[in-house]
Formats: structure tokens, sequence, C-alpha cells
């Protein structure tokens, strides 16, 4: 199978900084403490606003002061102009009970084992202690305003309507920024019509993907804990217990962050969050990609390492077009969503609502609604029960992303087409005059085009190094991508057989064990479900003689690439990037029932351990309960639809 990138209208409407983090001088006294502990408490978290200290905020409450004397209801659903967040604090909660904790967050977070038991750590997470006083000051909560396309059409304003940011946090070892934020923390004025809650459901969900995802490797938002709320009663489908996820990422800006701002033709704020983005976000100016040709992209693996550009050489040509540092950030958020993309389609899964509101501008999994893993391998696959049309399916996120990034690319379409006037006090002041508009379209345009080709690049290198990793390859060869890969997936296809499991098999698999055509007959049917194959017009020796088929092919490119003597370590090597478990549907449908409705609090626990150590052959804790949430997914419980609300 092929990944066809849809490229629609690119048509828009046409000082160098180093970022220095308020904590940054701190960190390296801070960090020989931190080692020695083993992590930090709560209070002496490094704690920081970047976000709210450089970005305007809503003017109906333009300090803490105002909105924290504000009524809680005052705060709720309206339009806001101008601005790019709400200080707004979570609603209290009554007797919140913490149902579980990642202990890879806490880890990632910098804090110490144990100081999830603490009474401050639980207040925090369930939205009761924000750590503000009018006394005292101290960092005030926010919600972001954002708009976004969902579905291909134009949504509006949306913004956080569940989600209350508290504040950003460095982790004194890796010096990595977060922002941790409650999603279930009551209404905002992004709420629309709906409550600010979250249902234990989807909390469930998300609290366990978040981090089995960042244990696969694939870059992601992360979840740190998860509060029962078993006083506050939700309305979805049903009425359902409400919860909420304390999570944190390094950005939580996305594409529908600049689409509001494009919308509305607020270009001050455009320029104001680009600068933001790349002096905050990413680092600086001078960590954005330096010009590199998509021909070297596409043949040297070193490119998804671009030499990046010295401080201060801000406008480059490539092949005609000047590209200055806005363009240079584009390309930047493109090709972290690529190789997110990327790793999306390797490991078989799907967000499910790929609007541009759920695409990060960091290159994360985001905002986890009805996502799920591949089972039986099927590319028209989508989760989401309202994409009657299958937008988001399997096939077609890579092409999705690409058409979000053109909608950035026309938000950001004056300032990539200004070339080397970007910073000209008339155009700053006012934007494209009438004589420059052909010019600055047309370079936005071919910088937009370029940036495909670009996407489009790295999308593919990742994928097949990524792919190249899971069949237990250490070399690559033009001729594996048809060869191997489209023919794995074509037969796992027509076969109907799991996508993660197959990886999984075969690299349990010796060599020896397929050096003749009747053992790779033979071996062929691991990759059966526990009911046999599937699949229109093949018989079971048909069957097998397709695998086997691919399976020869196989043997033949692992000989060139290991010999015949480390067979072990080969296996070895595969077994750290397959999983031997992923948190699909099925499970997680069957944790939520256990937790929900049976009060069973160890499941969640143990689910968790498993998604945090997903290539385990074991873990020690239910045998019986491992084997069965590894194995065959049961028949009728395969390829689970889920709601926005899941």
């Amino acid at each position: 199978m092929s990944f066809g990138i849809f490229t629609p209208d690119t048509r828009t409407s046409v000082m160098f900084s180093q970022a220095i983090h308020p904590l940054r001088n701190r960190l390296g006294q801070m960090a020989s403490h931190f080692s020695t502990a083993g992590g930090t408490s709560l209070a002496e978290l490094p704690k920081s606003n970047v976000f709210t200290s450089k970005l305007p905020p809503d003017p109906a409450f333009e300090t803490p002061d105002v909105s924290h004397k504000a009524p809680r209801e005052t705060l709720g659903p309206r339009m806001v102009r101008g601005a790019l967040y709400t200080y707004v604090r979570p609603e209290q909660t009554d007797e919140p009970e913490l149902l579980g904790v990642s202990s890879k967050a806490m880890q990632d977070l910098g804090l110490k084992p144990g100081e999830e038991q603490t009474s401050q750590f639980k207040a925090l997470v369930a939205g009761n202690e924000i750590g503000w006083s009018e006394e005292k000051g101290g960092i005030y909560p926010w919600a972001q305003c954002y708009g976004g396309w969902q579905f291909g059409s134009w949504a509006g304003q949306l913004g956080d309507g569940r989600a209350i940011s508290l504040f950003e946090t460095t982790n004194l070892q890796t010096c990595t920024r977060y922002e941790l934020q409650l999603k279930g923390a009551g209404r905002t004025p992004y709420s629309r019509f709906a409550d600010g809650k979250a249902v234990l459901r989807s909390s469930i969900r998300e609290y366990i993907v978040s981090e089995a995802l960042n244990a696969l490797g694939v870059p992601t938002t992360r979840a740190l804990s998860l509060t029962l709320l078993p006083n506050t009663k939700v309305l979805r489908e049903r009425i359902e217990p409400g919860a909420i996820v304390a999570r944190f990422a390094e950005s939580w800006l996305r594409i529908g962050t600049f689409d509001l701002l494009r919308v509305r033709g607020d270009r001050e704020l455009i320029r104001k969050l680009a600068t933001y983005a790349a002096e905050d976000v990413f680092g600086g100016w001078e960590t954005l990609p330096a010009i590199v040709s998509v021909r070297e992209e596409q043949s040297s693996a070193e490119m998804d390492h671009p030499q990046r550009d010295i401080p201060g050489d801000d406008v480059q040509e490539h092949q005609g077009v000047e590209e200055n540092r806005f363009a240079r950030l584009y390309r930047e958020v493109a090709r972290r969503n690529a190789k997110t993309v990327a790793a999306w389609q390797a490991y078989g899964f799907m967000n499910g609502v790929l609007n541009t509101d759920n695409t990060s501008i960091f290159g994360l999994s985001l905002d986890y609604g009805p996502f799920a893993f591949m089972d039986n391998f099927d590319p028209q696959y989508t989760p989401n029960h309202d994409d009657q049309l299958l937008r988001y399916c399997y096939r077609n996120q890579p092409s999705i992303i690409w058409w979000n990034l053109v909608r950035l690319g026309e938000s950001l379409g004056e300032l990539i087409g200004a070339g080397n006037r970007v910073d000209d006090e008339g155009f700053v002041k006012d934007g494209v005059s009438e004589e420059c508009e052909t010019e600055f379209i047309k370079r936005a345009e071919n910088i937009i085009e370029r940036t495909g080709e670009e996407f489009r690049a790295v999308f593919l290198n990742e994928y097949k190094r990524l792919m190249g990793q899971r069949l237990g390859l250490k070399t690559e060869k033009e001729s594996d991508f048809q060869s191997l890969f489209s023919e794995m997936l074509d037969t796992l296809e027509a076969l109907e057989l799991d996508f993660n499991h197959f990886f999984r098999r075969l690299s349990g698999l010796s060599l020896s064990e397929l050096d003749t055509d009747q053992k790779r007959i033979e071996a062929a049917s691991i990759f059966f479900h526990a009911e046999g194959f599937g699949g229109i017009g093949y018989t079971e020796a048909s069957a097998r003689d397709r695998i086997a088929k691919w399976l020869d092919s196989w043997r033949t490119r692992v000989l060139e690439d290991w010999g015949s003597s480390s067979d072990k370590e080969r296996q070895a090597a595969m077994k750290a990037v397959n999983p031997n478990f992923v948190p699909r549907g099925w499970i997680l449908d069957e944790v939520i029932e256990r937790v929900e409705r049976k009060g069973d609090r160890e499941i969640l626990g143990r689910v968790m351990h498993m998604s945090l150590n997903p290539f385990n052959e074991e873990w020690g804790l239910h045998k019986e309960e491992e084997e069965r949430f590894c194995g065959d997914v049961p028949k009728y419980k395969r390829a689970l639809l889920c709601s926005c609300s899941s």
C-alpha cells in the first residue's frame, strides 16, 4: 500500500533573540541536589508561567487578582478576542479519590517517589489547590484560546473548554520544561454549551494511552494522574461519574491557535505567537532547521537532524526562494508532525479526530478521544463512529496532517511570504502593500509547496526507519518498501491478521525455523487467530502459502543484514521495539467496566504497569490476565468504534 500526500489550494491572503528560561540560571545548582535526592517534592518543584507572562490575557480578566475575585460562574462561556488565554481557576471538587499515578510521569517531571501520597499532591491534581493567594501571589491557572477546522469545516472559537493549566515546571536533570494542566476541571470561557467536565470513561482511556504511546517512543502529551470525582455526575450518552486527568506537555499550542488569529485578522498576535513558539517552545531561532534540499532529505539518514543555522543568519535562499526565520519555524512544525504521524502508521495507532485544534505545534499526539490501536489490519479503519466518510481513517492520517499544516502555512503566509522584508517597519505596521502582494503570495506558496515535499520526505524516512526496526533490519534497501513493507501489509489485510501481533510473533521466530518451504508453511499458522484466518477466497493452504512466501523474502533479507550467527541478538532487537502489550479498545473497555461498575482499583494499576513496560515477556502481576490481554482479541471486540466523548 502507499501513502498519498493530498495538497489542497495553498493560496493565502496574505532580532534573532535567545530564549532564556527564568529558572535556567538556578537549574545547574539545583540539579546536584535533585540527583542525590532522586527527585523533589511538589513544593520544591520549580514553577514558571512563561506562557502567561509573554502573551496577552483575556481583557475581561487582565490579572489574576481580577479573575480570582470574580464569582466562578462569571468565568463561563463567551467569545474572547485579542487574547491567547483567560485566567481561570479550577472548580472545587468534593471527596476526590486518587485512582492512579504514572511512575514514569513522576520521574520525568522530577518528582520524588512517594510524593503522590501527600495531601498537597492529591489536592493539586483534583483542582482543590492552586498555590496562589492574594497576599503571596504565585502562578495563577489559565485556559487557552484557540479555534480549529473540524472535519474540514471552520468551527470558530474553541479553546480549552475543560482543561486548565496550573503552571510550567522544569525537570532539573533534563532541563525540559512542561506545562501541567487538569482536564475535566470545570467550565471556562471556551466551554461553549458544555459543562467543562470529563467522564471517568474517557479519562481512563487518556490516562493509559498517553503513557503507553510514550513507552513506545511515540511523541505524545503525558498523563500524571487520574482522580475520580464520586459526587460529580456528568451527562454524556448516559449519566456517568466525573474524573480529572492531570496531564503535561512541552507545549499545548495547536495549529488551531494560529487558525483563530488568522480568521480574525490579528496580524500582530500571529507574529507574537510565532515568535513565542520559536523562542520559548523550540528553544530559540537558532534551533530551527537550516536549508536542506528535498533530494538530500530523501537520500541521507543524517537529514533527520539537519544542520542548524548559526544565530543571526536570518534569511537564506533555497532554490531561488528567500526563506526567513518564520519559514524555518513552519518547517520545524512540519518535520515534527511528519515524524509523529510516521510513528502512528508504524505502530498502527489512530488518533480518530485529527482536526487542526487536535494537531500539536510541537508534534505531539494530542487530545485523546476516539483513538485506537489497530487490531486486524485494515487501512480504512477509523475508531470514530461519527467519521462516516473515513476522513480520519488510518491510511488518511499522513494526508490529513499535511492538510492541517497547509492551514498553518496560510496563517503564517504573510510572514513567510515577506522574505527579507519581514522586519521592515512598514510591513510590521501595515502588512503587505498592494505592489508587493503578488510577490509575497508567490513566495509563500512556494515555501508551503517545498515544505510539503520536505514533510513527505521526512515522513517516508521515519516510516521506513521504524518499519525496518520492527522487521529486524539493520540497513535500508530501496526494494524493502515494496517487497517487504507493502507486501506484508497487503497480506495482513487480505487474511485479516492482527497488526501488532504479527510483528511480535515474527520476533520470536528463529531463522532455523524458516529455512525450508515446509517449515515456512508450518510456521505461518502462528500468525492466525485462534479461530483461524480470515479473508475472502482463501483456503488454509493458500493462506499459509502466501505468508510462507513473504517469510522467505524476509528471511533472505535478515540474513543479508545479520548473517546466520546472530539470530538471538536479532530476536532480542526485534522484541525491544515490537510490543507484547498495547492497550487495545477491548482491554480499555474492560478496565472501565471493572473500575466504574465493580469498584476494582487494582486493575488500573496493573494495566498501567503493562503500558509503561510494553516490551516485557511478562510482568509478574497476574499471569492469567496478562496472557489474556496479550493474546487474541476476542472476535466480536475487534475494530471497536467510539464517540468523541469516549
